[in-house]
């Protein structure tokens, strides 16, 4: 079996148990008819001629309601006699190409017959300005040639950087709407620099192009739309940073300050940019974003079907499997760390033969005196974290928190020959 699994063999993992996990679950039900409302109350029509053709950029976050709110929004703008298209809005994902952008929307439901509305998609950009620094300025090139630009985004806290302005609408525009070469910039100068440098760049774009509104969203903890806004451009600016305080405080979490063992069976970009959300796990790219758990040492198993290879975040886990490696396309992953300049969440981990040494390393290495009252979590992504399972040890946690339930009894951990788990 080789040394990997003779150092590991005798390290015991601990029985665990199911336990619920209880936040707000308040949610927008008929979407459609609020956000048909607002942009019916903004006077937007007044803005919009028969035949203008307006861009509509449309990212490749997995936003709740994504194709609804897509759809809603280029039918009030059909309505009112525009001509709408979309444009990818996602800076270097979907492997910086032009189809490659454009599989991720239709991967996302944003397809051309069911929004009805052309997906025009290039990475070709035009520079439209550049801050005091020297850092250039850039826009999407069939979205600068349009009469109109709509952005569609939900607001919600960065991975690695803190500010008034994280991922949200200026993101959106600062980034996003710069594709390759907008992200490559406005990360040229790293993180530390990044709460400046987005609200700069947005609002540049935002005085020279001609932004017609924004819908902004902000989701719950089921990842839920529970706010939507409609946003004049002049409005952009004063009120993102109140959603964004709304969404630092709808953010799911793990209800536990100490955690020995972290387990996440998949990661992917289409659960969140860094793979993994940090703000779930508390384990950040950056020196320069914070909260969440103490976590000792983290193992991810495996990638979603849906991240097609790209295990972007696999390195901020202490361990993860040859299973992963196997799958994981090292250019797309390559390809993030070096337009966000920040490659360690692109390293490969410590891979272990399977996902038994994998959990049995992480406990081995938790740096305590009795593996068996190792203090082990084990989540499926950072997505869906309203059941989990936590080990034996955490139980009287579990008990003396009301957000938290027991809903089984005691189990073993069940693996096949191969000892990957069934």
């Amino acid at each position: 079996m080789g040394i990997l699994h003779e150092l590991v063999e005798h390290i015991p993992i601990p029985k665990m148990a199911k336990v619920k996990q209880s936040f707000n679950d308040e949610q927008i039900d008929d979407l459609g008819a609020v956000l048909s409302q607002q942009l019916n109350q903004k006077g937007l029509e007044n803005n919009i001629t028969p035949g203008m053709e307006v861009a509509v950029a449309v990212g490749s976050r997995g936003l709740d309601r994504l194709v609804e709110t897509t759809k809603v929004t280029i039918d009030y703008l059909k309505e009112h006699g525009a001509i709408p298209f979309i444009v990818p809005c996602m800076g270097s994902h979907g492997g910086a190409t032009g189809p490659g952008q454009k599989a991720v929307l239709e991967h996302l439901g944003v397809k051309e017959e069911v929004v009805g509305a052309e997906i025009r998609s290039s990475m070709d950009v035009i520079q439209i300005d550049q801050l005091d620094n020297g850092l250039p300025i850039y826009v999407d090139k069939l979205a600068s040639e349009a009469d109109g630009i709509v952005v569609i985004n939900r607001v919600k806290p960065h991975t690695a950087f803190r500010g008034p302005v994280e991922s949200g609408i200026m993101k959106m525009i600062s980034i996003g709407l710069g594709k390759q070469k907008g992200a490559e910039a406005c990360h040229q100068l790293g993180f530390k620099h990044m709460a400046e440098h987005v609200p700069a760049m947005a609002k540049i774009i935002l005085d020279k192009m001609p932004i017609l509104f924004a819908v902004a969203t902000v989701e719950n903890a089921f990842d839920k739309v529970a706010k939507l806004e409609v946003l004049l451009p002049e409005e952009i600016e004063e009120r993102e940073p109140d959603l964004q305080q709304l969404a630092k405080k709808s953010l799911p979490k793990l209800f536990f300050d100490q955690i020995d063992v972290l387990i996440i069976d998949e990661i992917g970009k289409n659960i969140s940019g860094d793979g993994m959300d940090p703000n779930i796990t508390g384990r950040y790219p950056t020196p320069y974003a914070y909260g969440g758990p103490e976590v000792t040492k983290m193992v991810v198993l495996d990638l979603t079907e849906e991240t097609e290879g790209n295990a972007n975040g696999v390195g901020t886990a202490d361990f993860t499997t040859q299973r992963l490696v196997d799958k994981m396309n090292r250019e797309a992953t390559y390809a993030n760390g070096l337009t966000s300049t920040v490659v360690g969440p692109t390293h490969i981990s410590t891979a272990m033969p399977n996902q038994k040494t994998a959990i049995q390393a992480a406990i081995k290495t938790c740096n305590i005196l009795d593996f068996t009252k190792a203090r082990v979590v084990r989540i499926k992504n950072t997505l869906e974290i309203g059941e989990i399972e936590v080990s034996e040890n955490m139980l009287a946690d579990v008990e003396a928190h009301q957000n938290l339930e027991k809903r089984s009894d005691l189990f073993d951990w069940t693996f096949n020959a191969e000892g990957d788990l069934l």
